[in-house]
């Protein structure tokens, strides 16, 4: 093999090599990701930056400090990540660790979407009104500064809880962005369409107002009836059960996702619309 080659070969010996530390350092920041070990990791890179310039300042009592806290560090971080070093394990385990993004936000999606059909199912059965409204594009911030701020991330119970009749954020939409509830008690646009049926009441409307400005998908409980209804870029779905609106959700939501990230490797790929 050639001189030349040779170096050619270690040159991409190294890019390999760099670029499997940085897959790996990702991954493991999103391991511990929304944890504890955040602020520690915080902590540990305060104390590598004390060690760094006490030893190019020649602080010698500090060095030596700085360096015995490094030297049993390892000990002390197998000890305080016992949690994060076990979930990291498990991933894993479960073959976990390793996938893609992609695969781990369809994985997110599905979850959200079984989250809305238990929560919508126990609502529709108990007639509790409620206005769910998931953003895809076009973006909804305008509605979303008129609520109340959640930030939280989405189960059923907190859904339900949201929507309990007599509680402060019973009245309005919850916007979702992603895997997480941005706001409650939303107001959304009420459509002018005049050829709405004259028994939808307000919450329809709203659901079918915001689905005429945005490509957002809005699901919506009816107070009176129970029933559960889907709107989306304008049309009206109605009297859905839980498997029919389990399958719109997926249809909408992550046929989406994987028409979006196919494309991205096929000239002229069309998103689903």
């Amino acid at each position: 093999m050639l001189p030349k080659d040779l170096e050619l070969l270690n040159v991409l010996i190294v890019i390999i090599d760099i670029l499997l530390v940085a897959f790996v350092v990702y991954k493991l920041i999103m391991v511990i990701r929304g944890t504890r070990a955040v602020q520690l990791v915080k902590g540990i890179t305060v104390i590598l930056a004390v060690w760094f310039f006490s030893s190019y300042l020649g602080l010698q009592t500090l060095q030596w400090i700085m360096s015995q806290m490094v030297t049993y560090g390892l000990l002390a971080i197998i000890i305080i990540f016992q949690p994060e070093l076990r979930r990291a394990l498990e991933q894993l385990g479960r073959g976990r660790f390793f996938a893609s993004s992609t695969t781990a936000k369809e994985e997110e999606t599905q979850q959200l979407i079984e989250h809305i059909v238990k929560a919508t199912s126990y609502m529709g059965k108990r007639r509790i009104g409620a206005l769910i409204s998931i953003e895809r594009e076009t973006g909804m911030n305008d509605y979303i500064e008129t609520g109340i701020p959640l930030n939280a991330h989405i189960t059923s119970e907190l859904l339900i809880n949201v929507f309990i009749p007599n509680t402060p954020l019973h009245d309005g939409a919850v916007i979702m962005k992603g895997n997480e509830i941005s706001a409650a008690g939303c107001y959304l646009p009420l459509s002018e369409n005049p050829f709405i049926s004259k028994d939808l009441g307000t919450r329809h409307r709203a659901a079918l107002g915001v689905s005429e400005v945005t490509d957002a998908i809005t699901v919506a409980v009816s107070e009176e009836t129970g029933g559960i209804s889907v709107t989306k870029n304008g049309e009206l779905h109605r009297d859905l059960d839980a498997q029919g609106l389990r399958e719109l959700l997926t249809s909408e939501l992550l046929s989406v996702q994987t028409t979006n990230s196919s494309s991205r490797w096929q000239w002229g790929g069309k998103k689903n619309g």
